[in-house]
């Protein structure tokens, strides 16, 4: 079973190889295998949760991790109208399995992923909604989750995009200091 994901936008394009040569030594410092895959994606495990500041969370509870290229980015089906340009590249963090170490765990790396990037980071969904029942959408979640989102600090954006059924739906896009205070909500978790 795959767990949540995160994306990261860029709005400088930079050789994926490069990227690697950046992030693979400092995740060395703390995760440990950090390997590549033979499709070129980056692999670890997080060994020392300290590291990203994480002082009660046991890593041997979370499974493995995974960055990879989003060869999908930029869709022309989505709405970047809220920054001043659109993302050239994106990158997927990801987490091998879900539960609440994984989440916690992916949410710190996405944070300090992106500051050393200088990325935003696309959350692949609403935060606070509740997944569609039955393909519906009640406008009572969706005012809600749009309420939480407002209530932290920081910047979010909703892109939104094609569902592929001549809808539109959208995806939050934030920043590090909206994250950082996402990562401190008790509500906290991930789109899986």
């Amino acid at each position: 079973m795959s767990g949540p994901a995160v994306g990261l936008l860029l709005f400088e394009p930079r050789a994926f190889e490069n990227i690697l040569t950046d992030v693979a030594p400092w995740l060395q410092t703390f995760c440990g295998p950090v390997e590549t895959e033979a499709g070129g994606d980056l692999s670890f495990r997080v060994r020392d949760a300290s590291h990203l500041g994480l002082q009660n969370v046991d890593p041997a509870d979370a499974g493995g991790f995974f960055l990879s290229e989003d060869e999908c980015l930029p869709a022309d089906d989505e709405d970047y109208s809220a920054f001043p340009v659109p993302p050239v590249q994106g990158l997927i963090l990801c987490a091998g399995c879900s539960g609440p170490e994984n989440h916690l765990l992916l949410g710190h790396l996405a944070l300090d992923m992106a500051r050393r990037l200088g990325a935003l980071v696309d959350f692949d969904g609403v935060l606070g909604y509740p997944a569609p029942r039955d393909e519906t959408r009640d406008e009572a979640d969706l005012a809600m989750a749009r309420t939480l989102v407002a209530s932290l600090p920081g910047t979010v954006a909703e892109v939104s995009y094609d569902t592929g059924g001549g809808d539109r739906w959208f995806r939050h896009v934030g920043d590090t200091e909206f994250l950082a205070a996402w990562l401190q909500h008790p509500e906290f978790h991930l789109i899986k």
